[in-house]
């Protein structure tokens, strides 16, 4: 059929493909693999509603069925004029005739497929970024753990401010991870309810039970309001934005590590397998994967943009700008994340602090001032005067050519004793063990993996939901298909 009854004539060869694209094999796969999922489970609700006879539903999945396993590969070369959807139902009636193929679209619409066929695959997509993202906070806490006692100066502004360790930084980069987590965790849980059963914009008055289908897809109910199922995409929005969270956390820490593994500093060295050379220059070692993580998560941020930006001011109810255009570039975002948590995991995991380099550049950097300062105010000298005080015996170290603070001269009537020696820079890292400082960095580690097995559990929960779905779908298709067969009316 080319036509719908009101409408004779379709779309020029020119304008469908603007619209509607050139869809390859993998495209057909992935969309007509959604769609046929769904119509497996539709099926199986129309069949015990009441509204399809056993027979037709029993040809109707065997088909749909046969299609899959060969990847609809005898659709690879068949038009599209009015998109992969409608060229699949074309097929499928002309396979088992109209009193067969022409009741498979029996109570929804084109809308409320598009909108559960985006909810499908952003469950998936969501569910597999959280698994990576929880393999990079296990590295991260791992890494944490085992170079907790590596000192080293922590920077403000640029310049070293106070003692830390390298496994206190992770430890930060892990903490800051468990909110994007989280985050991304909660837009997943938003996928509860199934848009299938409202239809063109406002349900059915037909007696279909979307409940059944929710359940058999892997949501745990219908859609609250039809108008708002299809008018939505902003869990997609969510999803974009929880995205593109991580991705700016993941390009902070690249950032930092960048500029550690450079020869200026040398904090940091990576193993061959993580670095690249230079076309031109023999001597280069350049530690490009960074690059790569710094800039993915732009992909995210533009795609959130884009998205909002074509959302805006649309009216509330089914529009192409919201299901068509907003969605389109954010399956792309999604990946590109993800690629960007698969680097930074063998970043992590490779990267090899130089233990001795750091710490000489902690002491070298005057981290020491403010416990010196606070020293002070232990013996009842006020901070600003303990302040001032120490800032000019670092201002006076400086010009006299020292990298170590030696010495604190005390104004006339300032009494206070400073004559005793700084402990090793390991210990005041361990004194600073109020206010989350890396003197506790054992127990945020621990706090952050008991997190991490939380985060294990929810996200297994919810892998063992969808297998349960498909497992029903599949037992549900089996018992119908047990029945007697129309046959291909080809």
């Amino acid at each position: 059929m080319t036509g719908t009854g009101r409408l004779t004539r379709t779309l020029g060869a020119r304008t469908a493909k603007v619209v509607y694209g050139e869809p390859g094999p993998d495209e057909i796969r992935r969309e007509l693999g959604h769609t046929s999922t769904i119509d497996l489970a539709h099926v199986v609700m129309l069949t015990e509603c009441g509204l399809l006879p056993r027979p037709a539903a029993a040809a109707l999945l065997r088909t749909i069925t046969a299609l899959r396993a060969d990847g609809f590969a005898e659709l690879y070369d068949r038009p599209a004029p009015r998109g992969l959807y409608l060229m699949y139902e074309s097929h499928l009636i002309e396979r088992l005739g109209t009193d067969v193929g022409g009741k498979l679209h029996t109570g929804r619409s084109r809308n409320d497929i598009k909108a559960t066929i985006t909810a499908i695959r952003l469950r998936e997509d969501l569910t597999d970024l959280l698994g990576e993202l929880l393999r990079l906070q296990a590295v991260l806490l791992s890494r944490a753990r085992a170079h907790q006692d590596v000192v080293m100066p922590v920077y403000t502004h640029f310049q070293p401010a106070m003692p830390v360790t390298y496994g206190y930084y992770l430890a930060g980069i892990a903490t800051a991870l468990d909110r994007d987590i989280v985050t991304l965790g909660q837009v997943a849980d938003e996928q509860r309810r199934c848009p299938l059963g409202a239809g063109a914009v406002s349900g059915t008055d037909l007696p279909i039970d979307p409940s059944r289908t929710a359940g058999l897809l892997g949501f745990d109910g219908p859609p609250l309001h039809a108008v708002d199922a299809v008018a939505s995409r902003d869990t997609l929005l969510r999803a974009l934005a929880a995205a593109a969270g991580a991705g700016l956390t993941m390009s902070r820490l690249a950032t930092d590590l960048q500029l550690w593994s450079t020869q200026e500093f040398g904090f940091v060295e990576f193993p061959e397998r993580l670095v690249g050379g230079s076309s031109a220059m023999p001597q280069k070692r350049n530690a490009f994967l960074l690059e790569h993580v710094k800039a993915k998560s732009a992909a995210a941020v533009g795609a959130w943009t884009a998205s909002a930006a074509a959302m805006k001011s649309t009216p509330f109810t089914n529009s192409i700008e919201v299901g068509t255009e907003a969605v389109g570039g954010a399956w792309s975002a999604l990946a590109t994340v993800r690629d960007c948590v698969l680097l930074a995991q063998v970043l992590v995991s490779g990267a090899r602090p130089d233990r001795g380099r750091m710490e000489r550049r902690a002491r070298e950097g005057f981290v020491t001032a403010t416990v010196i300062a606070n020293r002070l105010v232990r013996q009842g000298v006020p901070f600003r005067t303990a302040h001032h005080v120490v800032g000019a015996a670092v201002r006076e170290a400086v010009e006299a050519g020292e990298s170590e603070l030696t010495k604190v001269a005390l104004p006339d009537g300032l009494r206070a004793d400073v004559s005793a020696e700084i402990p090793p820079l390991p210990e005041l890292v361990a004194a600073h063990d109020r206010g989350g400082g890396p003197g506790v960095c054992e127990d945020v580690v621990h706090e952050l993996r008991q997190r991490l097995a939380g985060h294990g559990e929810r996200l297994g929960g919810r892998r063992a939901r969808t297998a349960r779905a498909h497992r029903d779908l599949d037992a549900a298709v089996a018992a119908l298909t047990d029945g007697p067969d129309l046959g291909d009316k080809r």
